[in-house]
């Protein structure tokens, strides 16, 4: 038997190997085995071992058996010619090694989804014509009429002319289970932080295309740090996936697992009792939603509680729970939240009787208009760019990439600090805990001191010294054909580090929103006075075209800094004549 060797440093499989999906489930066990083993027991960590003592076809099934859906599969049907040997042989192994139950006991609903039509109107067929059912029977009728006679599991050679001579062939293993998905399950889990991916996700894709970011991998900086944090997980998933399943919110609630001291399982507790207020409230029962909603720290329960209650004309409750919100000392950073707030205390202002809040004030937005000949096949702003460009005011179609590149580039090494429960393995792009609230929060420290760069000049540097060490790895913040060194140096001369700032300062508030909705353009100006504006970002607007709301929150958040942005709205002349701008264009 050729045992595998397991790397220090995992890769992905070439995919010109035709067993390539055996090579990269061998990393990932691999992988689990040297940094979770003591998440395993020692049974488990056993028979993990055992694998890679199995013979190259037996593992290679076993792999395909896994990946596929379910755990019961028809012998007759597994045909892999990459396989060394017989698939056969390699049943039989597996099954001598504890990884297959040959003999498995099969329900009456398992049985019919193995099976077709055909081959179960011919076993059951004495038993149809007892019943005066006619042979042409849908499966659908022959399962409900036999569902009273056979309620209970039994295995293959009980059921009526489901044998292996009569289907499969003399002597050969008709059924098969795999005996420890749940194992497969828990492994798949430390692997990859969810159950959302599938093992396809990792064993059948190309990664060697793209490079990662090496990040140091500890028992600190695992998300699960004990066995119970994985039954935890386990468990939450359970309930998330009765959830989606219709089951009751009341039944869920009771098998809600208790809060944990691990941060990573907080959050994801949070937004499963986001989702079981929702299920509860659509159920009819209220006061478990309030109790769900209350029970959890997610910001949109907050906006979720306060119009529950509001539904239900407890004004004064509600009330009093969104002035305490609004007196909180971490306050409310989402804009949509704080739109949704302050909506919500208008309405209670009245039915409380308490003085309305007085309305915001949003700041105006530059806007202008341009009469261009139709570009033909160019899009709308690769034409305000050629209107625009000059070889001293150059113009450049950046829309999110610039911005992002810049902040990835500058705070790369906090973005890929290896924190609890941001990097389960080598082939992320960046943390997985990005997007949610506490992304920042955890790494202040962190960003403060990348945000000391920006005061004391030293940022420049370190940007370039990450393009240079950097380029081509994968970096959720930084798309390389878009950016270059040239541009990178263009931007930073002619932007002021404090203009900077607080854009960066704004994406990182919430960059599930922030890290889009950016201008398209930016021209520079590198040649103009200290004191000038060096550069202004245009958004492009062609006919027909409208601000969406996120692109409406950037261009008043430039404005009420004074950061130089406009939009320009185009407009195609009738014939071929020159450019003309129809209202004042900035610059």
């Amino acid at each position: 038997m050729n045992r595998p060797t397991q790397a220090a440093i995992p890769r992905a499989a070439d995919l010109e190997n035709p067993l390539y999906y055996l090579e990269n489930m061998e990393t990932v066990l691999g992988w689990v085995l040297r940094h979770h083993r003591d998440l395993l027991t020692g049974g488990e960590v056993l028979h993990l071992e055992n694998f890679f003592h199995l013979s190259v076809s037996a593992r290679a099934l076993l792999t395909r058996m896994v990946m596929r859906t379910g755990d019961l599969f028809r012998a007759d049907k597994l045909a892999y010619p990459e396989l060394e040997s017989a698939e056969a042989d390699a049943l039989a192994e597996l099954a001598a090694n504890s990884w297959l139950d040959s003999q498995p006991v099969v329900s009456l609903d398992e049985l019919f989804r193995l099976f077709t039509v055909a081959e179960l109107r011919t076993g059951f067929a004495p038993l149809l014509a007892e019943l005066g059912v006619p042979r042409s029977v849908s499966k659908g009728r022959m399962r409900a009429l036999l569902e009273d006679r056979y309620s209970e599991a039994r295995s293959m050679s009980e059921w009526p002319g489901m044998n292996s001579e009569s289907v499969a062939g003399a002597g050969q293993t008709l059924v098969v289970r795999v005996c420890d998905m749940a194992l497969f399950d828990r492994i798949r889990l430390m692997f990859f932080g969810n159950l959302r991916q599938s093992w396809s996700d990792f064993v059948l894709v190309e990664l060697g295309h793209q490079r990662f970011e090496q990040v140091t991998f500890s028992p600190e900086s695992r998300a699960f740090h004990r066995r119970g944090d994985v039954d935890n997980y386990l468990a939450m998933h359970h309930c998330r996936e009765q959830l989606d399943q219709g089951v009751l919110a009341s039944e869920v609630w009771s098998q809600l697992p208790e809060g944990t001291d691990n941060p990573w399982l907080t959050g994801r507790r949070n937004r499963l009792l986001l989702e079981l207020g929702r299920q509860a409230e659509r159920q009819g029962d209220r006061e478990l939603a309030l109790q769900a909603f209350a029970a959890g720290s997610h910001r949109e329960a907050r906006l979720k509680q306060l119009r529950l209650l509001e539904r239900m004309k407890r004004f004064e409750d509600a009330w009093v729970i969104a002035q305490k919100w609004q007196a909180t000392a971490d306050g409310i950073v989402n804009e949509a939240e704080a739109q949704g707030m302050a909506r919500i205390i208008k309405r209670l202002a009245v039915k409380v009787g308490a003085s309305e809040p007085a309305a915001v004030k949003r700041p105006a937005l530059t806007e202008w208009t341009v009469t261009l000949p139709h570009p033909g096949l160019l899009s709308v702003e690769m034409a305000v760019q050629e209107y625009l460009g000059t070889e001293e005011a150059p113009v450049v179609y950046v829309e999110n990439t610039l911005i992002n590149g810049l902040f990835g580039l500058l705070c790369w090494q906090v973005i890929f600090e290896p924190v609890p429960g941001a990097f389960f393995h080598p082939f992320h792009v960046g943390p997985v805990d990005l997007t949610r609230e506490d992304f920042v929060a955890r790494r202040q420290a962190m960003f403060d001191r990348c945000f000391d760069r920006l005061d004391d000049g030293s940022y420049r540097q370190r940007v370039l010294d990450n393009w240079d060490a950097k380029v081509g790895i994968a970096n959720p913040f930084v798309i390389w054909p878009a950016l270059s060194r040239e541009l990178l140096e263009l931007a930073m001369d002619c932007i002021p580090v404090l203009h900077l700032k607080v854009i960066f300062q704004r994406l990182l508030a919430n960059i599930r929103e922030h890290r889009s909705g950016f201008p398209d353009l930016i021209r520079f100006y590198p040649q103009a006075p200290d004191g000038d504006n060096r550069f202004e970002m245009i958004e492009v607007k062609g006919p027909g075209d409208r601000l969406q709301d996120h692109q409406v929150r950037w261009l008043e958040f430039f404005a009420g800094h004074g950061i130089p942005a406009s939009v320009c709205y185009v407009r195609w002349q009738d014939g071929g004549e020159s450019a003309s701008a129809q209202t004042g264009v900035p610059g």
